[in-house]
This record gives C-alpha cells, structure tokens and sequence, in this order.
C-alpha cells in the first residue's frame, strides 16, 4: 500500500496506485533522485547476486574473500560481473514505481543513485525505462553514505530530492528537498526523528514480520514430522520415556527442517521470482531479508542438534531409555537427514528422478529417526510401504509443478531438468507406487504378526478401499491440474482428505 502523511490510498479501476493529493508535489525542476536496494528494489541486491553464485557456481564462493579484500566497489564490480541478475524478476516497491511512472510521465527528471554496481544498476534503469540518469558504485568508489551526497551535491547542487531506506541515507534525507523514505528501518527512522527530520511520504510494500517469519519456517510443513510417531503408534508403545522421546524428536525434526527449507528458499530465489506462487515467498518477495534468512537458520540448526543431543538425557530421566542403546542414533539421523537435505537443495535437486527418490527418502528418514527417538523398531512392512508410498507423493509434486508449467506455455522446469513430454511417464512412474504400496499394506494385514497387535485384524482390511480412494483422487486432481503441487499441504488443508483421514484412524482404532 502508499502510505503518505497524513495516510491516504488512491486505487484506480485498474489497481495502480495513485499519488495521494494530501502529499506536497514536488518544487518545479527538482531532480528526483531514487535508492536501489532496499528501496526501489525490497531486497538487497549484492546478496542475491551472491547467493546466485553460491546455487549455481558455489566454487567462486571461495574467490569473495580475496574480492571483499580488494575494497567494498571492487567486491561489488566482481560479484556483479559474475552473475547475471534477472532484473525483471526483482522484488520491485510497487507503490513506489508508480509513484516514479507518475513522475516521469509529468516530465520530471529522475535518477537512480545507488551503492550497487553500475552494471547492475544501469540494466535495472534500462529495464524500466523512467530514468534519466544512473549514479552508482564504479568499482573504485562505492557510493553510499557521504559519496552518494558529494555525487548528489557535485551533480544537482541542492536542487535534488531523494527517497531512501537505511541509517546511511539520513545525512542525505536531511539536507534534500521533500524528503521521503520506501520500506525504512528502524535505524533510520529513529536517525530521522533524532534530525527532527518528517519525510514527506512512505512507500510501504512489506508484510508483517512476524507473518513473513512464520511463512519462512513452514509450520504447516511440521506436519510431515508427526512420521516420527508412527512406529510408536504401530508398535502401541505407550510408555512416558516413548511418548517424551517421540515429543523431543518432532521439535528437533522440525526445527532442524525449518531451517533447511529456508537455506532452500535463499539457494532458490532466483527461480522462485519467476513461478506464478513461489514469488510470494518472503525471501523472493523481499519480506525478509537473507541476511535475516542466514542468523535464523543458524539459530535453528542450534536448537535442533541441541535437542538431539539432550533426547537420551530427557528420557532417561522419564525413566524410559536403555543405555545399551546407541545413546545419540537420533542426533545421527537428523545429521543424516541435514546432510541429505542441503545436497538436495544444492546439487541433487536438479538430477532428474534422483530428486525424487532423495525426496521420498526423506519422510522414511523421519520414520526412521522416529524410531531412534521412542526406542521402538521400524518393520520391514512398514519400512515397504513407507518408501512406496512416499516416492508416489514426490512424484506427485513434480508431476504438479510440470502440469502448471505444461498450462503456463512453458517447456523445461527451472533448475529441474524435468520436460512436458515427461508427464505421462511420471504419471505411470507414480500410480504405479502408490499401488505398491498398497499391495504392500494388504501383505501386511495377511500377515500373522498383525494378530498380535490388534484384536479384530479382519476390520482393517477396510483400510484398503479408503487408502485407494485417496491415492487415486490425488492423481485424479493432478492430472486435471487442480491439486497444490506439494501433496503435503493438500492433504492437511482438502476436507475430504482429512475426512478420509479420520475414516482409516477410526478403522484402525475399532481393530484394537
């Protein structure tokens, strides 16, 4: 939304935002001058240019501590000659680029002054076309702060105006005409107030931050780590040590998952900008910052090993661990499943079909860590089914994603590999594990060993006809192109799903 002073919002038929009557119209003849990052752009350039390198060229990661050596615009000028960023696909401040597509249509020269480098920041001003002039970083002099206000002073003299965003920018707030400011940060408003300095208007195009962050950790995604209790639920292991063990490795879990979806999410920015929904993520959308991105996964990842390592500690004092036990095989799978999971995110992923068996893979970890956590053995069936099972779910998402793509026109996924033409057999691929999976599960309700668990093992064979049914509706809505791309987040949100869900819970409870 634009927020001006006072607050006012003007839409159009159309939805572009309007200049606000309330704000004071520029004096004739001012020069408008524009930031980049953080401004007219919600992210920070040189970190996505960095973390382009690290996804698609993490050997020249080793070259940016010589780079940073050589001075912040020469850092600048090597970074941005070795990526090129898709200045299209930026996180671009809507309210204010109509605010600037305003200006410029009355005829008002404006220019783009940034700390960036110039060869960035003039593809950025081409790609617009509102600009009539760049001011930016050369990779001698890096132009922020005080070299950005000589350049502003040498140039317009004091006839300029400027809009920024961080503490640097106060100097140059407070001697221009008609200051204003785009997403600011605490530091600079509270530099403004000190300056006794009241910009003119607010372009503010952010969400809330603590819904960005809860975006950012996925917490509907914990739903995969209730797999952590499923031996103890097969086994019907109701012991304290169990259940608290079960508890303590589903925080870990999800902790340490949360984590590795944002590392995915700052690896794949670049890709995310360009997907019809994935652009709405905070890191893509430029809600959060990386910077921020990088302190939480460390803050993360601590927590989850933390808890790892104290799992046996905290059973044992429920009274329910057996120290002949490898004390920290759950610490282990969850380092396995960290492991596994970056190599996804920074090689595997793009290694067609690979991707798919390391991404089912991934939920029979959890079982597996599951049963490290409640001390509870994982059968052979259900170690079957889980890996029959989970591979169609996978194959499901990327038989979405290449749907929506087949609707969009396209023809290759981004960074995939996976084509149009390959839907049929991904399709075949899929279904034909799911119905594996099934044959599995009535093999293992025919089994002896199921006698011992349940009391009527006969009425379980009505599990059969619901687990088809859901499966075939999965595949039915994917084809149509009517499903989520990720099964995971369909099935805790579709209510037939959940009702069919709690049908098959409610069988297996009456054949206790």
């Amino acid at each position: 939304m634009f927020m001006a002073d006072p607050a006012v919002q003007n839409l159009d038929s159309t939805g572009i935002v309007l200049l606000p009557p309330a704000v004071p119209p520029l004096a004739p003849g001012c020069i408008l001058c524009v930031d980049l990052d953080g401004t007219l752009v919600k992210s920070d350039t040189l970190v996505d240019s960095v973390l382009y390198i690290a996804r698609h060229r993490p050997k020249d990661l080793l070259r940016i501590p010589g780079w940073i050596a050589q001075g912040k615009a020469a850092f600048k000028r090597h970074v941005t000659s070795s990526v090129t960023l898709d200045v299209e696909h930026l996180p671009y401040n809507q309210p204010l680029l109509a605010y600037l597509r305003q200006q410029h249509a009355e005829g008002r020269q404006i220019y783009l002054a940034t700390a960036a480098d110039g060869a960035l920041a003039e593809r950025v001003a081409a790609y617009l076309g509102l600009f009539n002039g760049v001011l930016a970083s050369d990779g001698a002099k890096n132009l922020a702060g005080g070299n950005k206000l000589a350049a502003f002073q040498e140039h317009f003299g004091e006839n300029f105006s400027y809009i920024g965003n961080a503490r640097p920018d106060v100097p140059i707030l407070t001697v221009c005409q008609s200051p204003m400011v785009a997403n600011p940060d605490a530091a600079l408003t509270s530099g403004l107030r000190s300056a006794s300095i009241k910009p003119v208007a607010t372009f503010t195009d952010r969400s809330a931050t603590l819904k960005s962050c809860l975006r950012a950790v996925r917490l509907h995604q914990w739903a995969k780590n209730t797999l952590i209790f499923v031996p103890l639920l097969l086994a019907h292991h109701w012991t304290a040590g169990a259940i608290t063990g079960g508890i303590t490795g589903f925080l870990s879990f999800g902790l340490c998952a949360s984590a590795t979806y944002i590392i995915n999410d700052l690896l794949d920015i670049d890709a995310d900008r360009k997907h019809p929904r994935k652009r709405r993520r905070p890191f893509a959308a430029g809600d959060l910052s990386a910077i921020a991105g990088v302190i939480a996964v460390a803050v993360l990842l601590l927590a989850a090993f933390t808890l790892a390592f104290a799992l046996p500690n905290i059973v044992t004092a429920i009274g329910g661990f057996d120290p002949a036990l490898r004390p920290y095989f759950f610490a282990e799978w969850l380092a396995f499943y960290t492991v596994t999971t970056l190599s996804y995110s920074l090689y595997l992923k793009r290694m067609v079909l690979l991707d798919v068996f390391v991404l089912s893979g991934l939920y029979t970890v959890r079982i597996l860590a599951g049963s490290a956590a409640t001390i509870v053995t994982v059968s052979t069936w259900l170690g079957g089914f889980s890996v029959f099972f989970f591979l169609s779910l996978a194959f499901v998402k990327r038989f979405s994603e290449l749907e929506g793509l087949r609707e969009r026109g396209g023809i290759t996924t981004s960074g995939r590999g996976y084509k149009v033409p390959d839907l049929e057999q991904l399709r075949a691929l899929g279904t034909g594990a799911a119905y594996a999976a099934v044959v599995i599960m009535t093999m293992y309700i025919s089994n002896s060993e199921v006698s011992q668990l349940y009391a009527h093992p006969i009425r379980l064979w009505l599990v059969i006809p619901v687990l088809l049914l859901w499966l075939s509706q999965i595949w039915m809505l994917a084809s149509r192109g009517e499903m989520h791309d990720d099964p995971v987040v369909f099935a805790i949100t579709d209510k037939r799903s959940l009702l069919l869900g709690v049908l098959m819970a409610g069988i297996v409870w009456s054949a206790l």
